[in-house]
């Protein structure tokens, strides 16, 4: 990448030692000698850098810098003064200018000021493509489904990020209750801010309340400094109070407290600390009955649950595992350098009969695993775990899929055929039609392609 240097100057002698200057050290160079050409040339080129003269012939240098930080938010402005101007120098870092240098300038020290101006830009640039790529990997898409009950939950989450109550989000262990909230965080107004993670049942229960709201030094035998806690650490944004189920009932009281008051006291501590953050719980138990057995708070209960979200077990979702697959298949093709995208008919009869106790966690271990052990690009029955080819099975009367007469098998074929057809529309509409780069996406040759889409009766 050549980074781009605006030099606003109206000395052409300036103009011309600063261009060649910076053209030995790869820079790419555009110059103005006057205010108004500068910010012309500002907004067009969009540069990396800009080098302004204070004194200008036909606007004020503050006035310059006003225009640039308007019209090039993203540019290092490094101001170039006289001795007499620099009052107007100070004042104008304190107006977002990057630094000030004094003339007569030395040409070492402006290289310098420069590198470091463009490393400053570069870690800009880099945390916002990380802030991207967060907000793409925690949004709603992310969350693979298209089954009837995750098209109504992605509906809910997404009004619930619209709003900024506390969440209470139920499901067993592996059903995805932290990607649930992370999406609802990042699709929300906080999402610029923290989203910090606590799990309820791993904090010892001697440390949940220096954990929660940190301590001050000194206030048990190994607290040599000042902590912060996770509620002050997730301020503006949102805190993610994990298996909320296992909190002590002394812990709970505390959390109510924070919960109805929105402030916090350290452990030790005197200062009363005001926080601004959403609370998104999550529990693998279910709370009304903790409640009815005394183990967990009613009044905390209700606090928590504001807004309720209930995630299905992958057993009452299963016309998601074909898509599923192909999200892991993705996930992990180029990390295992295996070109796997697909998955045979009898394997998938396999995954879609075997109930899955550890719901999509589960599911993505045994891909991985599979993908580990094959080397055909069909992920074949053979390749599953055990206890996948001849565990348990879901019951056919609670077959997503046809009627409660159908036999388990068909039930199988039926929604490997669904996701058959769904996955190849998908292909043609993403190759526009072309059925050979359509194939070469999906694993298969080109007359298979052909024969499931007549099979299938899907047009192009």
């Amino acid at each position: 990448m050549k980074f781009k240097v605006l030099i606003i100057d109206d000395e052409k002698a300036i103009r011309d030692i600063f261009t060649l200057l910076l053209a030995e050290k790869g820079y790419g160079t555009d110059s103005a000698s006057s205010g108004e050409q500068g910010l012309v040339l500002a907004r067009r080129a969009a540069p990396d850098v800009v080098l302004l003269d204070m004194n200008l012939p036909d606007i004020p240098g503050l006035d310059v810098l006003a225009g640039l930080r308007r019209d090039a938010p993203a540019c290092r402005i490094i101001i170039i003064t006289a001795f007499g101007t620099i009052r107007n120098a100070v004042e104008a870092t304190k107006l977002g200018a990057y630094a000030y240098l004094e003339k007569p300038v030395d040409n070492d020290e402006l290289l310098l000021l420069i590198a470091r101006a463009l490393e400053v830009r570069r870690l800009e640039a880099e945390v916002q493509e990380l802030k991207s790529e967060l907000h793409t990997r925690y949004s709603f898409t992310a969350i693979v489904g298209t089954s009837g009950r995750m098209n109504s939950i992605f509906q809910t989450m997404e009004r619930m990020a619209r709003v900024d109550g506390t969440v209470l989000i139920s499901g067993e262990s592996g059903t995805g209750k932290e990607l649930a909230a992370r999406a609802i965080h990042y699709a929300g107004p906080r999402r610029d801010a923290p989203f910090v993670v606590v799990n309820c049942g791993a904090v010892p229960r001697d440390l949940i309340e220096s954990e929660f709201f940190g301590h001050s030094k000194g206030a048990f035998t190994d607290a040599r400094a000042e902590t912060t806690g996770k509620f002050e650490l997730a301020q503006r944004g949102t805190i993610f109070l994990d298996e909320i189920g296992e909190l002590p009932l002394d812990a709970q009281v505390k959390l109510l407290r924070v919960l109805g008051e929105r402030e916090i006291v350290k452990v030790g501590g005197t200062k009363t600390i005001p926080i601004d953050v959403r609370v998104i719980a999550a529990t693998n138990k279910v709370l009304d009955d903790e409640v009815r057995k005394g183990n967990f708070r009613e009044d905390l209960y209700f606090r928590l649950a504001v807004l309720s979200l209930q995630l299905p077990p992958l057993r009452e979702r299963r016309e998601d595992i074909p898509l599923l697959c192909e999200h892991f298949f993705k996930k992990y093709r180029a990390e295992l350098k295996k070109d796997i995208s697909a998955v045979s008919p009898e394997a998938m009869e396999a995954l879609l009969r075997y109930p899955w106790p550890g719901n999509v966690r589960e599911l993505e271990n045994v891909i991985y695993e599979a993908m580990v052990l094959s080397d055909d690009p069909v992920l074949v029955e053979g390749s599953l775990p055990f206890r996948i080819r001849t565990g348990p099975t879901v019951p056919a009367e609670s077959s997503a899929f046809g009627t409660p007469g159908d036999t388990l098998r068909d039930a199988a074929q039926s929604a490997a055929g669904n996701a058959e057809k769904t996955l190849i529309e998908k292909a043609l509409r993403e190759t526009n039609g072309n059925r050979t780069l359509a194939a070469r996406a999906l694993g298969v040759s080109r007359k298979t392609l052909f024969n499931k889409i007549k099979a299938l009766g899907i047009r192009d």
